[in-house]
């Protein structure tokens, strides 16, 4: 277990600091998480509160956001490739971006229909967002959410298509899981552990949580997560879902730690 650091003593601190929301299972930060356990690189993690304005956090690193990286006085990294390559910069091995430049584009092609803008997450979160959404304009729950989701673009017609959207990307990793697996590879990408696996073991979460003794969070959080549509059922191939478990068990640390 790490240790958990409000923003005004991380600020004090060197070394690798990562910002995460506190209590809850954020595929960005799990993701970051599971990049420098993977490197065994020493980490405080630094609290950031949901739906809050972090105040400390911002006048910190400028952001309010999570996941981030502070590594000694350099700036906060928050973009997933960001991150990666700092992990990569701190420790060379194992390397977690493949050396083949064809795999390596593969990769980060992938990564982004995960992480990136109208990715797997992004999507998503749009599906989230969209009940609160529908509240009236007054009301809490509604305006609690209201700043992520302007972050996310939020309109009732991208939250519509927002399912066939997540129904491709997992399409799309399926298909890419059993080429792997039919050439005789283990991972999502080339002949070895990569940042994608780690990042599509996160990013599950929003498909299908980990069970509660694993990943203790809130049954309304849990609810949200694993809620099923039926174009997302039917493109869900369960062996993206073993594929998930295998990297948990075999390269990540469980229960994930929370800070609760």
């Amino acid at each position: 277990m790490s240790s958990w650091l409000t923003p005004e003593a991380a600020r004090d601190r060197t070394g690798l600091r990562l910002v995460l929301t506190v209590g809850v299972p954020g595929p960005w930060g799990e993701a970051a998480k599971a990049l420098f356990h993977v490197k065994r690189i020493a980490c405080s993690y630094v609290i950031q509160v949901p739906a809050e304005p972090n105040v400390a956090l911002r006048a910190w690193t400028g952001e309010y956001n999570a996941p981030q990286a502070v590594y000694d006085d350099e700036p906060a990294r928050t973009g997933y490739a960001d991150i990666i390559f700092l992990a990569e910069r701190l420790c060379a091995e194992p390397g977690l971006i493949p050396s083949l430049p064809a795999d390596r584009v593969l990769m980060f092609g992938l990564l982004r229909e995960l992480a990136g803008e109208h990715g797997l997450g992004w999507s998503r979160r749009l599906m989230l967002l969209a009940p609160l959404m529908a509240l009236p304009a007054e009301h809490p729950g509604r305006t609690a959410m209201a700043d992520m989701a302007a972050r996310y673009a939020y309109s009732d017609a991208a939250a519509a298509a927002a399912p066939d959207r997540v129904a491709e990307i997992l399409a799309l990793f399926a298909a890419q899981l059993r080429a792997q697996r039919e050439a005789g590879r283990a991972w999502l990408v080339g002949d070895r552990l990569s940042a994608l696996d780690l990042y599509w073991a996160a990013f599950a979460a929003l498909i299908e949580p980990l069970p509660h003794e694993q990943c203790p969070m809130p049954d309304y959080l849990r609810a949200a997560y694993g809620a099923s549509h039926p174009a997302i059922d039917a493109a869900l191939d369960r062996a993206l879902l073993d594929h998930r478990d295998a990297i948990y068990a075999e390269h990540l640390a469980l229960p994930l730690d929370l800070g609760t």
